[in-house]
């Protein structure tokens, strides 16, 4: 007799809390940035630190300057008694991913998951060149912004953006930050200065510290640590190839394919939070993810607003999460990047249950 296999279980995000995105944090160290967070996230719970059966974490030693810098964060959690806990270098939204893995093999019930990054001590745009492929493009040092710049250029060449549209995107992100007192910057005016043409200033996004956290559970237990928990109804993650050479930047298959894996394409989204740190990049996962105006794309005011590195991509889900847990949305799409020129893309769609069916 072929054994069946157990039935999937429904996990939620049940709690979300993030630091205000601030340009720079120089009286505070990581754990201090990063405690209060932890702290609310699990106020909002009710759950101490002894109740969490998983905890994954997301940072980047290079920010940080130091070879495992993350167990240090592990001071703000409270590692004694001993605890299951893992860690990715890579945006938290990754370690989110990791997480929901756990509670679906039934390994815990309960997971925190939290990102944290200090961008404000070096120069954020040398650092992020070590993303680069070691022989032939890190050699030639193209930083962040100009990639992005190369990014929008081909776009613009391929007739799908202009600079009035690359404008319209930053001004309606920040316009919508005005209502997010997490956010960095707020102000819809635009500076006209180009950082790399075709890219001005508003167009790219601002260099910032953060910390965010979530709390995920399984099952009854979701629906009793929250009035309306966020279920995750699927996620997936999908990369391109290392070399920007050899991709069509206009287009991100990558995030399409994590879209259709996580189950976005099969019912339309009211909301989507996208990690789009380039107004540019917005344009190019719009038509990835056939997103149309009766969307509600970043009404937190996205990265643009505020793109603290390692957590803005869990900002997003947390966000997007944030939203049905008040009732503002029912149906969302979250989506977090990393590496140059949308290299490496995770799709989440999330749901609220139904009003009046609190579930099974």
């Amino acid at each position: 007799m072929t054994p069946q296999a157990p039935p999937r279980r429904d996990v939620a995000i049940v709690a979300f809390a993030q630091t205000r995105c601030r340009r720079r944090t120089d009286e505070l160290s990581e754990v201090e940035m990063l405690m209060p967070v932890l702290h609310e996230v699990l106020r909002r719970t009710g759950l101490k630190t002894g109740d969490i059966g998983f905890t994954c974490s997301g940072s980047s030693d290079y920010l940080a300057g130091r070879a495992f810098s993350f167990t240090m964060a592990l001071d703000g959690v409270g590692a004694w008694p001993p605890i299951s806990e893992s860690h990715v270098e890579m945006d938290g939204a990754w370690a989110l991913y990791e997480a929901w893995v756990r509670l679906l093999t039934g390994e815990a019930d309960t997971a925190l998951v939290y990102a944290y990054g200090k961008s404000s001590p070096g120069a954020l745009r040398k650092v992020l060149t070590r993303q680069l492929d070691p022989y032939y493009l890190a050699p030639l040092w193209p930083d962040s912004v100009a990639l992005a710049a190369l990014q929008a250029q081909t776009l613009i060449d391929a007739g799908r953006a202009d600079e009035a549209a690359l404008a319209a995107v930053a001004a309606r992100s920040r316009t919508a930050a005005a209502d997010n007192p997490r956010a960095q910057l707020t102000a819809p005016t635009l500076d006209g200065g180009y950082v790399v043409a075709p890219l001005r200033t508003a167009d790219c996004p601002p260099i910032g510290d953060g910390a965010a956290a979530v709390v995920l559970a399984a099952g009854d237990r979701a629906r009793r640590l929250c009035p309306r928990p966020a279920w995750i109804r699927g996620m997936d993650h999908r990369t391109e190839a290392h070399s920007p050479g050899v991709r069509d930047l206009t287009d991100s298959p990558s995030t399409r394919q994590a879209a259709e894996r996580a189950g976005a394409f099969d019912r339309p989204v009211d909301t989507a939070e996208l990690h789009a740190p380039f107004t540019s990049q917005e344009i190019v996962l719009r038509t990835a993810l056939g997103l149309d105006d009766r969307v509600a794309v970043n009404p937190s005011g996205g990265a643009l607003a505020a793109n603290p590195m390692m957590a803005a991509g869990l900002i997003r889900l947390g966000e997007a999460a944030a939203r049905i847990g008040r009732g503002a949305s029912d149906r969302a799409l979250a989506h977090a990047t990393s590496g140059p020129c949308l290299q490496q893309n995770l799709v989440a769609v999330l749901e609220g249950d139904p009003e009046g069916d609190p579930g099974e």
